[in-house]
């Protein structure tokens, strides 16, 4: 363990401190562009009462940028294609974030195109997903594309999805890029692993400051961002190293996944528009049934935001003890998926108080 963290290179503090650094100059000259960069106070999800900030993601992407221009030729080939791509969903996302008024379709083809260019610039997608019926079809390289596209665009909304509380998105996203930095370099993956800390750094400079008080908000532009890179290198994970399982992947970031699609389903089953959004998620109704009346509301949402992004650490863990069977992370997978449904239903029922 001492060893990975000795390899945490200049990228790594470069992306901290700029990350951190433009966060505090966003919040410190707010009063000179927030009647266009600042939150509504308009939605079911809005917890908020003051102007707030909504552009963290600039100072995230800018953090990751100028790691990149600081970074060694050979760790820098991961995080070149990662930005060149990833500006595709965060274009669209800051565009949202400050105009309001680019709708959900619109940003998820954002996502689906930036997995295109992801595999158009780096030649990689998914060749397997770990099951032996659907493994084959991925040797049509027209459906590998379009699957790895789509999957991408999954995690990029979901990360989208479930930033509805302080430090819960960002939270998430620092732990799993950490266990896939980990996995990466116990199989001597060094660029990937590096790439993965910078990420990782670049969204701790914006959670210092998020987190508790909630002074500036990663908004569109930084969760679809977050979320592409969160896929992509989940994508790279796998394809770079043949032996790691592809549930592993997929068990880093089986809570917002899990979200998304229970969400779809138990909106369909309402039939009501699976796009839009609604106070029923697992970590909406956390907040609202245990926490929201007991202090001052902005340390509560703070708290359930920390509290529900620990959600992701026993996967983690798992998704590293088990990264090369992939016989156990499937059967991991399917045991957290089992364990947010039955958690939801009791939350959502009220049944423990």
């Amino acid at each position: 363990m001492l060893e990975f963290f000795n390899i945490l290179p200049l990228s790594f503090y470069v992306a901290l401190g700029v990350s951190f650094l433009t966060c505090l100059l966003i919040i410190k000259t707010k009063l000179h562009h927030q009647s266009f960069t600042s939150d509504s106070f308009d939605g079911v999800q809005k917890l908020h009462h003051q102007q707030t900030p909504r552009i963290g993601g600039l100072a995230i992407f800018f953090a990751i940028v100028c790691a990149y221009c600081s970074e060694k030729i050979d760790h820098s080939r991961i995080l070149g294609p990662l930005v060149m791509a990833g500006l595709i969903p965060f274009l669209f996302g800051f565009a949202e974030d400050i105009t309001k008024k680019i709708n959900i379709t619109t940003r998820l083809l954002a996502t689906i195109l930036a997995g295109g260019v992801g595999w158009a610039v780096t030649g990689i997608s998914l060749s397997h997903v770990g099951i032996y019926f659907l493994d084959p079809l991925f040797q049509n390289q027209g459906f590998s594309i379009l699957f790895t596209a789509i999957a991408i665009a999954g995690i990029s909304n979901s990360i989208n999805i479930i930033d509805g509380l302080n430090g819960l998105a960002s939270s998430m996203i620092i732990i799993a890029l950490l266990t896939i930095a980990m996995i990466a370099h116990s199989v001597g993956d060094v660029s990937l692993a590096v790439a993965s800390l910078t990420v990782s750094a670049s969204v701790f400079g914006f959670f210092l400051v998020n987190w508790p008080l909630g002074k500036i908000f990663m908004g569109d532009g930084g969760s679809y961002f977050c979320g592409f890179a969160l896929a992509w290198s989940c994508v790279l994970l796998v394809e770079r190293n043949p032996s790691i399982s592809p549930f592993s992947a997929l068990l880093v970031c089986i809570y917002p996944f899990t979200e998304v699609i229970y969400s779809i389903y138990r909106r369909k089953m309402r039939v009501v528009n699976p796009a839009g959004p609604d106070l029923l998620h697992l970590h909406s109704l956390i907040y609202r049934r245990y926490l929201s009346k007991r202090s001052v509301r902005v340390n509560q949402n703070s708290f359930a935001g920390i509290l529900v992004g620990a959600l992701s650490i026993p996967p983690a863990l798992c998704a590293f003890c088990f990264r090369e069977s992939n016989t156990s992370c499937f059967m991991a997978a399917l045991f957290f998926v089992l364990s947010y449904v039955g958690l939801y239903r009791r939350v959502i029922k009220f049944k423990w108080l």
